[in-house]
């Protein structure tokens, strides 16, 4: 079976003057469809470099990312933001929501982007909406919603487009541990209903959600800890 995520010899050098400066050295990893894996890692790991890769944000200096059998990490720039838009949904520790649009709209952002038509756009806005438990609140600006609630904005926005991959940095960074802990709960209901899930984190409480655990440090993948392989 292909694998959704693969990685060959991935580097990620920056140069910094007269130093160069390894973020990633050589990773090789693979993720299969339909798992739930948490990449952890201390300051300076390479974990935020390595989601950044993963999302096609950033490409590698050295080595080979595959994405769905596509090899991404030789496109270029417009073809990656194809690939984002369409392969990716982001959840991230900010929510990133434009302050002035509906719940509604927030949502239909990635669906304006790639030219979905306005009718299509409300009905899948709507229904990504209803996943998330808050289509009686399409109408509400952030303001006016608690940070949970921003969150599954967040998080309907990410899944609006149907993608192949739900990729959330630091998911419950912004939210009280009660609140923290719901927002995982549903992470992991989004998994069980078939989605693929990769959570960057340095928490262990977090990452415990998951069924496998890559551990960064200094750039390299310390251990590939799996505990019970996704279905």
């Amino acid at each position: 079976m292909m694998s959704l995520i693969e990685t060959r010899n991935m580097w990620k050098t920056y140069d910094m003057g007269a130093v160069q400066v390894h973020a990633l050295r050589g990773v090789s990893m693979s993720i299969e469809k339909g798992e739930y894996v948490a990449i952890m890692g201390p300051s300076g790991s390479g974990k935020s470099t390595l989601m950044n890769l993963i999302g096609c944000l950033d490409t590698p200096s050295e080595g080979e990312y595959y994405l769905n059998g596509k090899l991404v990490s030789s496109m270029l720039d417009d073809e990656l933001a194809v690939i984002r838009n369409k392969e990716i949904g982001f959840v991230f520790q900010v929510f990133n929501l434009m302050p002035r649009a509906s719940a509604l709209h927030n949502v239909e952002l990635p669906l304006i982007y790639n030219g979905t038509s306005k009718e299509d756009r409300l009905r899948q806005a709507m229904k990504a909406l209803e996943v998330v438990g808050l289509l009686d609140r399409m109408k509400h600006r952030p303001s006016e919603l608690s940070g949970g609630q921003r969150q599954r904005v967040a998080i309907a926005r990410a899944l609006v487009n149907e993608p192949s991959l739900l990729l959330a940095d630091e998911p419950t960074g912004n939210l009280d541990t009660k609140t923290g802990k719901e927002i995982m709960d549903f992470l992991t209901e989004l998994h069980r209903s078939g989605n693929t899930m990769i959570v960057v984190t340095h928490e262990s409480d977090i990452a415990a959600f998951a069924d496998r655990v890559i551990y960064l440090r200094d750039g390299m993948i310390e251990k590939d800890d799996v505990r019970k392989r996704a279905v």
